[in-house]
């Protein structure tokens, strides 16, 4: 096991669900942490009692959590990063905003989760061009980065992937990715709520030019909060389709109509953001950031690779390769005999909460989890089986 990057008992206090639970289902829904729920309850109980008293105040924060948010995505600065309500709408921004022509297409992997495929197979009814959305085959529970380049041409103009795989937790190369768009002219966009916040990611040095995703998981955040990286060398390529208040660079000069879009990113917000949810992000990434990205990585493959062994000494056919490089905080695998749902449900009858996603076994483990949390996994699981 990896050293300690900190007191685990006193991580663990961040987290009121170990009282109860042995909670390994941060790929789907995460709790939230201490701080990021009385945060929340700060700031609602701050309008509760003065209103808009401390409006200034709470929009300062909001661009506090903004930056933290930029630095932990690598971003070159705070303005490109945005707040959505989810990673959903962050793609559908980009997807539709695009300037489309009859002939081009998307390149992205089969399969993917629907954040990242309805907004790409709807670019051609939206846009009313005819735009292909080619899907590359998955092969040995791997997304090859070689096969999707093949599968780019001179009309791609997108390649659109999740940086994890949901269902198996099979983690692409994005610089090969990110290479091989920029000598096309391409964008790559990603999708990347199943590793931020539990792998560590450089958004510069990776020559991601969108990245997406939510708090909800791997951040430890509210769920109704998204972020929208887009890099400033592609931001004139895409346009903002929402116009609200928050969308014109002078957004407090209400009387005055000034169509000056907002500096980079800034301009998908289109009006009033989730101030409550954003506060408790803040909470949650001021923890990350204290720990770090890279000393959060080194914790959560250890946990994921004992997760791995684990279940492979029990019969479980793994997803997807462990191969350095390519492992993240998802570990899936189906039992000859057993189905992942019916497991699954086991599972939570005994405190002990995983999920199932295509037919196998998911188990997402986070910084905070102990080696006693993932002993009782394999016991529970060998009183099943």
């Amino acid at each position: 096991m990896e050293r300690e990057i900190l007191d685990l008992e006193t991580l663990r206090r961040q987290f009121p669900v170990t009282d109860e639970l042995a909670y390994l289902n941060h790929a789907a829904i995460a709790p939230l942490s201490r701080q990021a729920a009385e945060r929340m309850s700060a700031a609602a109980a701050a309008v509760a009692a003065t209103g808009d008293r401390g409006w200034p105040e709470r929009n300062e924060e909001v661009e506090r959590v903004r930056g933290l948010a930029a630095r932990l995505l690598g971003a070159g600065a705070p303005h490109e990063v945005a707040f959505t309500g989810n990673s959903s709408e962050a793609l559908s921004a980009v997807a539709f905003g695009l300037d489309w022509r009859d002939g081009d297409n998307v390149v992205g992997p089969e399969p993917e989760f629907p954040s990242n495929l309805h907004p790409w197979s709807g670019v051609a009814e939206v846009s009313g061009r005819r735009v292909e959305y080619r899907r590359v085959p998955e092969r040995d529970g791997r997304v090859d980065a070689g096969d999707l380049v093949a599968a780019m041409d001179e009309g791609t103009r997108v390649l659109a992937v999740s940086w994890v795989q949901y269902a198996s937790g099979h983690r692409v190369d994005l610089e090969a990715l990110a290479r091989a768009c920029h000598e096309r002219g391409a964008l790559l966009v990603v999708d990347a709520i199943q590793g931020v916040g539990a792998l560590a990611l450089d958004v510069q040095r990776s020559g991601i030019d969108v990245c997406a995703l939510a708090s909800h998981k791997w951040l430890f955040g509210p769920e109704g909060v998204g972020l929208l990286y887009v890099s400033d060398r592609v931001i004139e390529r895409i346009r903002s389709t929402r116009r609200g208040w928050r969308w014109v660079a002078n957004h407090f000069a209400w009387s005055e109509v000034d169509p000056t879009p907002a500096p980079g990113a800034l301009r998908f917000e289109a009006g009033t953001l989730n101030v409550y949810g954003i506060h408790a992000l803040g909470g949650s990434l001021d923890l990350l950031l204290g720990l770090g990205a890279e000393a959060v990585e080194r914790r959560v493959l250890a946990l994921a690779g004992r997760v791995a062994r684990g279940l492979a000494e029990r019969g479980f056919a793994l997803a997807a390769p462990r191969t350095p490089g390519e492992v993240s905080g998802i570990v899936a695998g189906a039992h000859p005999e057993h189905s992942a749902e019916e497991l699954t449900e086991a599972l939570a009858g005994r405190s002990v909460v995983v999920s199932a996603r295509a037919g196998r076994l998911r188990v997402s483990p986070h910084v905070y989890n102990s080696d006693e949390e993932i002993e009782r996994l394999f016991a529970e699981l060998d009183a099943l089986l």
